[in-house]
């Protein structure tokens, strides 16, 4: 591949990046000013992105198989952690949670999308959605029984359910599924749903890596016990990629992936897990591991794009 076609795909995200690292320091946007971009992205552009790429994928048995392979990986990247945070000994409890899950909402479909483009989304979101699951329910379960305050699992289901990322998966699958997308297709109300769902979401990415730039700050980091986490989840994931590949080749030869698991596999954990960080330095330790992963995930992006 030439360096101008890798560049066709690299450099917007690390001038989005910069960009984002720029506002920051000029404090041309204020943190309560990023904290509503996220909201815009979580709550409406990347709900519509999943909306119309849904509604318009075509279903089969793969589209169950996957998001559960999906769910087992995630607990096994847990159970993976917590057993090397034994042997490693390393001392804090967060390390499982820095070893599984990913961030998909915030990061994944940005750098899917500048790789593949938007018309392959489904690929994507029909891995993440087994990770989503898992870090609704079974992620932050076992966070908060950690923790020193009770579950709630009723809260955790209503935030779930009511979700607008959930919901317009659930809506697009209806639309997917039951054929009605396709029915509708002579009317043009199909036509009608894909323009604006394509409009909506046209801003995501660059917004998302904006906002990643604006909080990806590599200062004061904790550098030997973040990199030994980082590396960790690294080879883990490296790992957990093969042996889903490997299933998905023994038994459905006809699955082809690709792009979606790599992207998937390189990213960082999810951005949410500092608000359950016990004291300061527990929050800055989980930041420090958040941030380094966020850099490895993009460096293995300009790798993906060389190689296309």
């Amino acid at each position: 591949m030439r360096i101008t076609d890798v560049l066709k795909t690299v450099l917007p995200v690390v001038i989005m990046l910069v960009t984002g690292m720029i506002c920051r320091r000029r404090k041309l946007i204020s943190r309560e000013g990023i904290h509503a971009l996220k909201r815009v992205v979580v709550d409406i552009t990347l709900p519509a992105m999943l909306l119309g790429a849904f509604a318009s994928t075509e279903y089969t048995f793969m589209d169950v198989v996957i998001p559960l392979m999906m769910y087992v990986v995630c607990f096994a990247g847990w159970g993976l952690g917590k057993l090397f945070k034994k042997l490693l000994r390393l001392d804090s409890r967060f390390v499982p949670y820095l070893t599984t899950g990913f961030e998909a909402g915030m990061l994944g479909y940005a750098l899917f999308t500048m790789l593949s483009g938007g018309g392959r989304t489904a690929e994507f979101a029909r891995i993440d959605l087994g990770q989503v699951l898992f870090v609704f329910t079974a992620y932050k379960i076992l966070l908060g029984m950690e923790g020193d305050e009770a579950v709630d699992r009723g809260a955790l289901i209503r935030e779930m359910l009511l979700s607008p990322i959930i919901i317009a998966i659930a809506a697009g699958v209806l639309l997917g599924a039951t054929g009605l997308f396709e029915a509708l297709k002579p009317s043009g109300v199909s036509g009608i749903i894909t323009n604006c769902t394509d409009f909506v979401s046209a801003p995501t990415s660059a917004v998302i890596l904006l906002t990643i730039g604006y909080d990806l700050v590599l200062d004061d980091i904790p550098w030997v016990p973040a990199l030994k986490v980082v590396i960790l989840r690294f080879a883990i994931m490296m790992v957990l990629r093969a042996a889903f590949l490997a299933v998905l080749v023994r038994f459905f030869p006809q699955a082809d992936p690709g792009m979606a698991v790599n992207v998937m596999f390189i990213l960082p954990p999810p951005f949410v897990l500092p608000v359950f960080a016990d004291d300061a330095d527990q929050r800055v330790y989980v930041s420090s591991v958040l941030s380094l992963s966020t850099v490895v995930a993009i460096a293995g992006f300009a790798v993906l794009s060389a190689i296309g």
